[in-house]
């Protein structure tokens, strides 16, 4: 679990994203790879004392691959710049909230939550904040969560969601595209191998209150 090593790794290929640096470095990616896997495995238990409802029991369930689908893209660098990994029920490519560590040199950060939902689990969390708003607006007002997450991020829409009251007083929070929250971390953060796991841990457990009220709303939209 080298964070110097991967670090390093990802900042040599941001300067070198192409297939012949790649394919010349492969066993310094494998090293990465392997020590992120390594990372997200010890991780797993942790998270799952935290939130029962992770089921994923593998790291490859979680770990987003380095390859970049560039086929409808006008950025042809065939390569992510970052390892990322997304920790829920069902695991990345399920429907719920969950727990995001992204990696990149300068760019790194924590979060979770959902990205990106199907029209169906989208309205399903807008009607779970209308019909409970006290509750999410407790938990995302709460001082340790902006602490860490200010806002929601990502775009909104300009006028309210259909099938809402117009005059709804807190219709901003269902505008949202996304309920994504995000908490930048330095690059240091990740070499602090004595404390990682706690830090880690403790940015999870304020955001726990946020996954479970997201996932209460997507489970009655399944």
């Amino acid at each position: 679990m080298d964070f110097k090593l991967i670090l390093e790794f990802l900042i040599d290929l941001s300067f070198n994203n192409n297939r012949a640096w790649f394919k010349e470095n492969n066993d310094v990616y494998q090293r990465a790879k392997s020590g992120f896997g390594q990372f997200i495995e010890t991780l797993l238990p942790k998270i799952k004392q935290l939130d029962e409802s992770i089921d994923v029991t593998t790291p490859a369930e979680c770990i987003f691959r380095i390859f970049r689908d560039v086929r409808f893209s006008e950025n042809k660098e065939p390569y992510k710049t970052n390892f990322g990994a997304f920790i829920a029920k069902g695991g990345r490519k399920g429907p719920h909230a969950g727990y995001y560590l992204h990696v990149e040199p300068d760019r790194s950060f924590i979060g979770g939550g959902i990205y990106m939902p199907e029209s169906n689990m989208l309205r399903a969390i807008r009607t779970g904040i209308y019909e409970n708003i006290d509750e999410f607006k407790g938990i995302i007002n709460r001082d340790e969560f902006r602490e860490y997450f200010p806002e929601i991020f990502g775009e909104k829409l300009k006028l309210p969601p259909k099938g809402f009251p117009k005059d709804f007083k807190d219709i901003d929070l269902l505008k949202h595209k996304h309920y994504a929250v995000a908490h930048n971390v330095e690059n240091t953060f990740w070499t602090r191998s004595d404390i990682l796991f706690n830090d880690l841990l403790d940015i999870f457990r304020v955001q726990y209150p946020f996954n479970s009220f997201l996932n209460r709303a997507v489970e009655k939209s399944l």
